[in-house]
């Protein structure tokens, strides 16, 4: 790493960065496990429910397995649309600012 990066990983506006990116890491992380692991909850205590049939071979177990794959995908989104439109303008704006502020060049319009 380059000294003069040492500046922008430690000021507050990066750290106040980071730390909204943890906490939806870790709100989306809680979000999937309470996903999977309801799933498995329900599995272990209500299993002639999922036993139902829907249509002629199909069990309701199915379609809610496959929705809580469906809402992984949904999380995982979440976090990229999130990271895309925020973290990454964000961070390419502190970027800038503290190379300008070290060297006196523009890298870049914002």
């Amino acid at each position: 790493m380059k000294p003069t990066h040492r500046g922008l990983l430690d000021s507050a506006e990066f750290r106040q960065l980071v730390a909204r990116r943890w906490k939806l890491s870790l709100l989306l992380s809680a979000l999937l496990f309470l996903l999977y692991y309801g799933y498995i909850v329900l599995i272990a205590v209500n299993r002639p429910f999922l036993s139902r049939r829907v249509g002629a071979v199909t069990t309701l177990g199915i379609p809610i397995g496959a929705a809580v794959i469906v809402g992984a995908w949904v999380l995982t989104a979440i976090y990229v649309a999130w990271a895309n439109r925020h973290y990454d303008a964000e961070a390419a704006r502190l970027r800038d600012r503290h190379h300008e502020t070290t060297s006196g060049v523009v890298l870049r319009d914002t």
